[in-house]
């Protein structure tokens, strides 16, 4: 017999924008932990190779652009285990907790002048460890608000989103422009150790908030983890996972001492993992016994839906690499009668996401019958490759050496803004109910490593962009993402079949599951 947790609903009876009141928590603890992150994504670069005497730690530019890719695939691929963690030693809400506090530990070592190098390295692999704990979890709890076929679910992850926006609109302006203003000429130091204390306090509020206010508004949802390890199986789990590490460590000593550790080398290899574990993730999940035959339907399911994001993200992510180089050097940035700074490109998104995300949260819930998750995806592929393939006409027009007016990519960053309200609140909302149970947490992860493994791809393919190839670059790739979304439209019956599929009572693994 199955004892359920009261739902967040019974907690509390206040609301948040017509939603559980457990959402307003999970939404700030977002928003801060967001304002922390790109606040600091803002200057990290910067950081990384402006010269020492400009407050920076002189590295390579190109080290440092290689050391940020790889730092964001492995941030988004460390979802998976920390779902699996969630799922198997922790649960979700401890996993959060101990999440925030590794990302504020990780911004604290950052903010302390003198750090260096050192500093830098431990943070990174700090911040990795904290997000793949929190992110995941976070999600899953969202997730939880909801009971099955409540038809405020993916309105609600849109204004969970929103709370990703905020953060993202504000941090640039407060950690970047107001406490560093990075500017490579600067002869004060350009105090880069304030905005990274600044994220740091960011953290805290989080997760200061978040501890305060859990177990009144959350109640006892995400306190267990749904898929224990076994008494007798712990030893041997954590001695193979203390195994993998200490291999792991041997390798990339071995690597460094011999001279074979580069940073070409370092991103093909996350490049490569960033595509193969996903991959063996889906065959471990298909393959396993605590998996019933609906819930094996639902993960196949939720394969195309994967393969959706991984595009997605591949357009969206490109906005801090390709996208910022073409606002930097490809547009006419005095067009308007005043100069704008290039790094305004990042605000764009999230101005864009937080004045539609209302409209589409009121539209989801008020529809009687609103579009399907797959549909949803749909749309969102095609607009968001319409934003891409639209920075080929200005290339066209005007050829190759004549810069952009700021309106083409003004419109463009628009467009797939607009497109990821159709993809990322819906795919979040989309995962929490398609996971098994078994893995519930580590499907969630699953969702954030196809960030991951679109951020491997950039690597690779944002080598080909140039300038002089510009249109056709901006063209083909957002033609073919367009064909992708129309395709999917089409195979969005079969897959949305699957993913309302009812369990079979006379399933036995179903039964199991529910003695």
């Amino acid at each position: 017999m199955s004892v359920n947790n009261p739902t967040p609903d019974a907690v509390s009876q206040k609301r948040f924008f017509g939603h559980p009141w457990g959402l307003s928590t999970l939404f700030m603890t977002e928003m801060w932990e967001r304002f922390s992150y790109y606040g600091m994504k803002a200057i990290l670069l910067y950081y990384m190779y402006y010269q020492a005497a400009h407050g920076g730690l002189g590295f390579d530019k190109n080290l440092a652009m290689s050391l940020v890719s790889v730092y964001g695939a492995a941030l988004y691929m460390s979802g998976i285990a920390g779902g699996w963690v969630a799922d198997r030693i922790l649960g979700a809400r401890r996993s959060i907790a101990w999440g925030c506090v590794l990302i504020m530990c990780a911004h604290v070592a950052l903010a302390v002048p003198g750090g260096g190098a050192p500093a830098l390295y431990a943070a990174m692999i700090l911040l990795v460890v904290g997000t793949g704990l929190l992110k995941p979890n976070i999600t899953k709890n969202v997730g939880d608000l909801y009971e099955k076929g409540d038809n405020r679910r993916d309105a609600g992850f849109t204004l969970f989103v929103m709370g990703v926006q905020i953060g993202a609109f504000i941090s640039p302006v407060v950690v970047g422009d107001i406490l560093t203003s990075p500017d490579q000429t600067s002869s004060q130091g350009n105090h880069f150790h304030w905005g990274f204390s600044a994220a740091a306090v960011g953290m805290a509020i989080g997760l200061l908030q978040y501890l305060l206010r859990a177990r009144r508004t959350l109640g006892e949802t995400g306190i267990q983890a749904p898929n224990p390890l076994e008494p007798h199986h712990r030893t041997r789990v954590y001695g193979a996972l203390g195994g993998g590490f200490l291999i792991l460590a041997a390798v990339i000593t071995i690597l460094a001492v011999n001279d074979h550790l580069s940073a070409d080398g370092v991103v093909d290899s996350v490049s490569v993992l960033a595509l193969v574990v996903p991959a063996l993730y889906f065959i471990i999940m298909l393959r396993s016994s605590k998996v019933s035959a609906i819930e094996r339907g639902r993960v196949m399911a939720f394969i195309p839906l994967f393969i959706a994001m991984v595009v997605f993200w591949f357009v969206e992510e490109q906005q801090f690499t390709v996208m910022a180089s073409y606002a930097d050097e490809q547009t006419d940035l005095d067009a308007w009668g005043f100069h704008i700074d290039p790094t305004l490109v990042q605000t764009i998104n999230p101005v864009f996401m937080l004045v539609f995300a209302p409209v589409l949260a009121s539209l989801w819930t008020k529809l009687r019958r609103q579009p399907t998750a797959p549909q949803k995806f749909s749309v969102g592929l095609i607009l968001t490759g319409a934003g891409f393939a639209l920075l080929f006409f200005p290339w066209l027009l005007d050829g190759p050496h004549t810069p952009a007016n700021p309106a083409w990519p003004l419109v463009s960053l628009g467009l797939i803004a607009i497109g990821e309200l159709f993809v990322n609140p819906v795919g979040l909302s989309a995962t929490t109910q398609l996971a098994p149970i078994a893995f519930a947490s580590q499907v969630v992860g699953l969702n954030y490593a196809s960030d991951a493994a679109a951020q491997g791809l950039i690597a690779q393919v944002s080598k080909y962009y140039s300038a002089a190839a510009a249109g056709p670059y901006f063209g083909v790739i957002g033609a073919l993402v367009v064909l992708l979304g129309v395709g999917l439209w089409f195979y969005s019956p079969k897959v949305h079949r699957q993913m309302i599929s009812k369990p079979d009572v006379d399933d036995p693994a179903n039964s199991e599951k529910m003695s």
